[in-house]
């Protein structure tokens, strides 16, 4: 019995079948679901947050059924391949992925690194140039081209302010305004004037979106690289939004030089400069 080939065939496909069985719990693991305390609580903190209570004793035990069915459903879909292939799922991976690579040796940022990013980037910080002046408002319904000359070379004259133009919803004097925010009053058109005008001298008449104007500056400033102090917030969210970037770029480049890519298809050519 023991020099028969077959009982040898046997005893080897016998060995084989007990060492798989050692290495591969088989199905029984892939079937076994597991719900730990925080996934729980979890559920409990969803529950809460939703409805501001904590949930009963039943609705905890449908949001543990919703959840095995979930893992039931998405576990058997899985074994029949419908995650591959599928863009939605792919990207969903892809951003978690992402969001690992970008959390990846993170660290708060020092004064140092800070104030280094804000003097690399001035013009994310820079505040605008900012602008006083005073603008007398002329409807060009009422008045005439004539009506707002006069006016100006009375105005030149030393005449009072107060007296000419037409009553608006926009104040007489601005005192320390952005361009940005005249801009968004008068039109950016009017606001390009205001920010070279002279300054102490009545100029115009200049156009806006309600008629025309006579302005005369007052004051104004430049736009200004704050310091670090009055913008660390906004420095800060942006240090750590270009931190994230560079993870993610870091170890996609790392990731980039272990794969070979192979273009099977053909290629349009480039266009020609």
């Amino acid at each position: 019995m023991l020099r028969e080939p077959l009982l040898h065939f046997l005893l080897i496909g016998l060995g084989l079948f007990l060492l798989f069985g050692q290495a591969s719990p088989g199905d029984s693991e892939s079937r076994r679901i597991v719900i730990n305390q925080g996934q729980v609580d979890d559920m409990v903190r969803q529950h809460q947050a939703a409805l501001n209570r904590p949930p009963t004793s039943a609705e905890l035990n449908g949001l543990i059924d919703t959840y095995v069915r979930q893992e039931i459903l998405y576990r058997e879909g899985v074994s029949l391949g419908l995650d591959r292939d599928d863009p939605v799922i792919k990207r969903r991976i892809r951003q978690k992925y992402e969001l690992i690579a970008e959390e990846a040796e993170r660290s708060a940022p020092s004064d140092a690194d800070l104030l280094a990013y804000l003097k690399t980037h001035p013009a994310k910080f820079v505040q605008p140039a900012v602008v006083s002046f005073d603008q007398i408002y002329f409807d060009i319904a009422i008045a005439s081209p004539k009506d707002v000359a006069a006016a100006k070379s009375a105005l030149t004259d030393g005449a009072d302010p107060s007296t000419f133009g037409q009553a608006s919803m926009l104040p007489r004097h601005f005192d320390n305004s952005s361009l940005d925010l005249v801009a968004r009053d008068f039109g950016d058109g009017f606001a390009r004037q205001v920010g070279t005008a002279p300054v102490g001298r009545w100029v115009g008449p200049l156009p806006s979106g309600i008629g025309v104007h006579l302005v005369r500056v007052s004051a104004r400033a430049t736009p200004q690289l704050p310091p670090l102090d009055r913008v660390r917030s906004a420095v800060a969210r942006e240090w750590e939004s270009d931190q994230r970037t560079r993870s993610r770029d870091v170890d996609y480049r790392k990731l980039r030089s272990e794969y070979k890519v192979v273009v099977e298809a053909k290629l349009p050519p480039a266009p020609r400069p």
